[in-house]
């Protein structure tokens, strides 16, 4: 599969076959693709925390009201954003750059998905304060949660959604 046709196949799935294995192997394929987006001045700004209990995925399920195809999921990957990992790191320069680089890392994870034949749907929490205070609260962390990112074998298989719109562009 190359890598435009695993970005036209890629979809937010939100329905997965109950039960259904991800490997140890295909998840850690996935946090691999996640470490190799780039990063401002590499300071790879980012922890992630594997969950498949069934509790603590219905505990999110239940608070983090976007997340319902954790029902189904096999696991989520929670992505932590360390903005600290970018302060005053050559003169400042990567400073606040955290939230583009988790973005990169997670597209990463979804479209390495895609090829493992698996699904994802990702669920932001960054901005958002009282998200991130309900997941540090489940995860027992002081750390900054940026996403739940769900996981599975996926049991729909929607519709393209969006195409190449020239009217979109501006050549200068």
């Amino acid at each position: 599969m190359t890598v435009m046709e695993a970005i036209r196949k890629r979809r937010s799935i939100r329905k997965f076959k109950l039960g259904a294995e991800v490997t140890d192997e295909q998840i850690k394929l996935l946090l691999e693709s996640a470490m190799l987006a780039p990063s401002a001045c590499n300071t790879r700004p980012w922890e992630f925390i594997v969950i498949k209990d069934r509790n603590k995925l219905d505990q999110i399920r239940k608070t983090h009201p976007y997340t319902g195809m954790l029902e189904t999921a096999s696991l989520a990957i929670i992505m932590l954003a360390l903005p600290e990992a970018q302060n005053e790191i050559r003169d400042g320069l990567p400073k606040d750059f955290y939230p583009q680089d988790c973005g990169a890392a997670t597209e990463n994870i979804l479209l390495a998905a895609v090829e493992l034949g698996l699904g994802t749907c990702w669920c932001g929490v960054y901005p958002k304060e009282e998200r991130i205070a309900e997941m540090r609260e489940i995860l027992g962390t002081i750390k900054l949660p940026f996403n739940v990112i769900a996981v599975g074998v996926p049991d729909e298989e929607p519709n393209p959604r969006g195409q190449y719109e020239e009217s979109k562009i501006l050549y200068i």
